[in-house]
């Protein structure tokens, strides 16, 4: 029989009802588990509990806080057959994308879920979430970080938060669903991660700083330019389309001095399904011709992630650039793979 370790960080799912609002309520979540007459039936793996020092609303998770749940995971992985971890909804693809690259060479299923409704209140969605996340992680049919929210299992570093009260919060705009749980759980084999002969190593994040830029109609980029050449790292670039950008004067001499401080610029997109391509449209040729990087059809959460971790792993932005415009967790589709 497999044997998962269930981890509880905070969230929704394990909130109560306070004059303040809902709040993680540690005590009542044990309670709760622990006496879920469902997780102790017989077609269930094995499972241990541990819970966080801190239960966080993951609105205020930080890179802190997703090196500790890696270290948690690389800590006890030979211990057990898969992870299952309890977490917000809010930020929940961001933790799940930088678990996947912190998680090197994984060979388990690590399951991060949730629920929109508390645990204690009568319509919860956390009761199948939860159920059906361990069953999943049980099976070990899927062995790579992922995310299983409202009756589908999605790639991790592929997922986006799509609706705030939806049961289906989660969407994979660009990657079909690894699994969908109607009556029984159907996998969806084609879409698994193909795994390569490595070993399992955690790579723990520097803090870095990194940003994200939204494109917007009339932009004036002379007024970012002072953060982005001259403190960020890292910069996500949310344009337009297919990798469009508006005509400001400002842009260049911002990307030259971008480039010369050795700042990343990763090119994404807005729209929730796309692929960036900076040579379809002149208006974006001028970011391949000054430096910046194309994310494919990275999400914004997978982007920011693979950029903490490829300055925690490389020391110079030419190493960083060659990777961001490959794939190495199954995050974009790219004509060049490693």
């Amino acid at each position: 029989m497999s044997r998962i370790l269930l981890l509880h960080t905070g969230g929704t799912i394990g909130m109560t009802k306070t004059e303040n609002g809902y709040q993680p309520d540690g005590e009542y979540f044990r309670q709760a588990v622990f006496h879920m007459d469902s997780l102790k039936k017989a077609d269930m793996p094995e499972w241990d509990f541990m819970e966080t020092e801190t239960l966080l609303d993951s609105s205020r998770m930080k890179v802190k806080d997703w090196n500790m749940i890696g270290s948690v995971i690389a800590e006890h992985y030979k211990d057990y057959d898969g992870f299952v971890i309890l977490h917000g909804t809010d930020t929940m693809a961001y933790t799940a994308s930088a678990l996947s690259f912190m998680l090197k060479g994984l060979n388990k299923p690590v399951i991060l879920t949730g629920s929109q409704i508390p645990l204690c209140e009568t319509r919860s969605d956390g009761r199948d979430n939860l159920i059906t996340s361990m069953m999943i992680a049980g099976e070990g049919k899927v062995r790579e970080v992922c995310i299983y929210f409202g009756g589908l299992l999605l790639r991790g570093n592929r997922a986006t938060k799509y609706s705030a009260e939806g049961m289906q919060a989660f969407v994979s705009p660009n990657w079909p669903p690894l699994a969908t749980a109607g009556i029984s759980i159907q996998y969806n084999e084609s879409a698994f991660l193909q795994h390569r002969s490595e070993k399992f190593e955690l790579r723990p994040f520097a803090d870095i700083p990194i940003g994200v830029l939204k494109v917007f109609p009339g932009i004036r980029f002379e007024l970012f330019e002072s953060v982005i050449a001259g403190r960020l790292k890292g910069v996500v670039l949310e344009t337009f389309g297919a990798g469009n950008i508006p005509d400001d004067e400002g842009l260049l001499p911002l990307l030259k001095k971008a480039e010369e401080n050795g700042t990343v610029l990763t090119v994404c997109s807005q729209c929730v399904q796309a692929t960036v391509d900076m040579s379809t449209y002149e208006a974006g040729s001028a970011l391949r011709k000054a430096g910046a990087v194309t994310g494919h059809d990275l999400t914004t959460e997978a982007a920011v992630a693979k950029l903490y971790y490829l300055f925690s792993v490389y020391n110079d932005a030419g190493s960083v650039k060659f990777n961001m415009e490959r794939d190495i967790r199954g995050e974009l589709t790219s004509r060049i793979e490693l």
